[in-house]
This record gives structure tokens, C-alpha cells and sequence, in this order.
């Protein structure tokens, strides 16, 4: 079993690239808006800062180190939260161009999609008819028929190309067999513990948000990995606070978010990070537990510090 830990690390995703402008007037879209809200989630008590990058003018992902360079070194001086780059990028993206922004910059962590898998976002189409940007809609309905290629060889070449500069990954594993992809990479000591797992429950195409599939994912977590891994979870759109809840309550890390929700309760669009960094920090001291400090969960995850990095 996981090996349990006295503190509750809390990841915040700012912005990703499922969400588009249109969809809230409170997604970070610009450098300047990622940057606090990267700034405001940790004050309000996120260990970790999970990063994508957009063009200022409409919002569109983006994936070059210069983009991460217009808030990195911002959000490093104001704060002292891990930064956690994205190697997941947008499914439209080849995997040079998805590893380039975490080979340049040398974070603490940087995220691993575990497997190829159906991306569904075009159910969106039919919630969100006014979209400003022609690019909007053509993301949302071309995940129709695209694969997110995430391949054996895709994986591998982003452990290689990062192997030399100390960063960590955080795991997404959407369905069963990503931790089995991932049991393969630590039988071949590609990877090393502990293992950062990141489960994702509520992405169409991937495990759904049922009680059973979060104990299914966390028992067979705890078959392959035994005390090697620390398990995190996050649950898409309105998934996001009960399934943070069940897996706190099971001893296990939280990730929150507009990247995985825009929402902060039934019809209520969460005007901040901040705020959802805040209600899960409520539940996770209900239960009795504390959360994590930055510092602590570099302890936790036996991270390289965040003096080591490339900005």
C-alpha cells in the first residue's frame, strides 16, 4: 500500500488546455492571469502548480519554453510552490513539441500521460454555443474522432529526453492500464520511486467518477507499487470536490483546478483558483487532516528543490 503521510499535498491546474475562453470569464487565458492565478492558488494553500501555456490573444494552448517564460520567473518570485510543467500539451501536438517547455526549463515535476486514449471534449459543443474564437469549436469537435497519442515510444522518449535534468513526473493515469504501462516503465528502471500517481476519474474516454472506479484504481495501485508510490487524484467537471473528498478521506493527495473544472458548485462557476484551492483545503481539514506546505511536499515526493530549475 501507498505509504501514508501525515499531510495532504494539494496540486492546483490553473488553466490546462481542455477549457476554452469562451466556456468562463474567469479561465486564465493571458501570461499576466496565469501567473496569478498560479500566485493566488498557492497562497491559498497548493503545494504544487500545475502549468499550461496560452497565446495572449485568444486563448489558444501553446507549447514553447517562451511561452512558460512570460510567467515562470513571476510566479517563482512570489511564491514558493513546486511548479509542475505539462508534457501533455493539447492532443493536436506532436510529442517534440510537448517535452520541448520541461527539457528547456528543468522543473521539480512535469506531468506524463500514461497511455493513448479517446479525448472526448465535443459533448461541450452542445453546453457552450457561443464560442468567440473559430478555434474554440474546432478543438472541441475535432476530439471526435482524434486519439491522444501518448505511445510506448512517446513515453519513453520524454523519460529520456528529461533523464538528465532531476525532474520528477506526475503520472496521469486516466484508465487501469496506464498503471500498468506505468508497472512496465519501473520494471525497465525508466522511472524510479516514489512514483507520483496522478488518477483522473471523468475524462470521456478514460475510468469513469464511480466510488468503484476510484477503489479499483487505488487497489490496483497499491498491488503494483506498494510503498513505492504517493497517489493523487482528480475528478473532471462537477466530479471535482467528491471525488477529492472520497480519496482524501482514503489518505491520498488532491488536485483541483479550472484546468479540471470551471466550477465551484451546481451552476456556479468558481470565479478563482483560489477558491477551489480553498474549498478542498476545507474538506481536507474536515476530515482531520493538514495539507501539505511546498517545502514539505518536495519532502514527500523527494524532489530536487526548486533552486535547481532552468528559469
Amino acid at each position: 500500500m501507498a505509504r501514508s503521510t501525515t499531510k495532504t499535498i494539494i496540486t492546483c491546474a490553473v488553466t490546462g488546455s481542455i477549457h476554452t475562453p469562451s466556456m468562463s470569464p474567469h479561465l486564465p487565458a493571458t501570461a499576466d492571469e496565469i501567473a496569478e492565478a498560479a500566485i493566488g492558488a498557492a497562497e491559498a494553500g497548493a503545494a504544487i502548480i500545475h502549468l499550461h501555456a496560452r497565446e495572449d490573444a485568444d486563448g489558444r494552448p501553446v507549447q514553447t519554453p517562451e511561452a512558460f517564460m512570460r510567467f515562470l520567473p513571476r510566479i517563482k518570485q512570489q511564491s514558493n510552490c513546486v511548479v509542475n510543467i505539462t508534457t501533455g500539451g493539447a492532443p493536436t501536438m506532436t510529442v517534440e513539441e510537448r517535452v520541448s517547455p520541461a527539457a528547456a526549463l528543468r522543473p521539480e515535476v512535469a506531468s506524463l500521460n500514461m497511455g493513448s486514449m479517446n479525448f472526448g471534449l465535443y459533448p461541450m459543443l452542445d453546453r457552450f454555443e457561443n464560442l468567440r474564437h473559430e478555434w474554440e469549436r474546432e478543438h472541441l469537435a475535432g476530439s471526435r474522432d482524434r486519439v491522444f497519442r501518448n505511445t510506448f515510444g512517446d513515453i519513453e522518449y520524454i523519460l529520456r529526453t528529461c533523464a538528465g535534468n532531476g525532474t520528477r513526473f506526475e503520472f496521469e493515469c486516466y484508465d487501469i492500464g496506464h498503471l500498468y504501462n506505468l508497472a512496465h516503465f519501473l520494471d525497465r528502471r525508466l522511472v524510479e520511486p516514489p512514483l507520483f500517481v496522478q488518477s483522473v476519474f471523468g475524462i470521456l474516454g478514460g475510468i469513469g467518477g464511480h466510488p468503484e472506479d476510484i477503489m479499483h484504481m487505488r487497489r490496483t495501485a497499491d498491488r503494483l507499487f506498494g510503498s513505492d508510490y504517493r497517489w493523487s487524484v482528480l475528478g473532471a467537471g462537477r466530479n471535482q470536490m467528491r471525488i477529492a473528498a472520497h480519496a482524501a478521506s482514503m489518505g491520498g493527495n488532491v488536485r483541483v483546478g479550472l484546468e479540471d473544472s470551471l466550477w465551484l458548485g451546481p451552476g456556479k462557476l468558481a470565479e478563482s483558483n483560489a477558491l477551489q484551492v480553498r474549498r478542498v483545503r476545507q474538506i481536507i481539514e474536515g476530515l482531520g487532516l493538514e495539507i501539505a506546505t511546498p517545502d514539505e511536499a518536495r519532502e514527500i515526493l523527494e524532489l530536487k528543490g526548486g533552486d535547481d530549475v532552468g528559469f
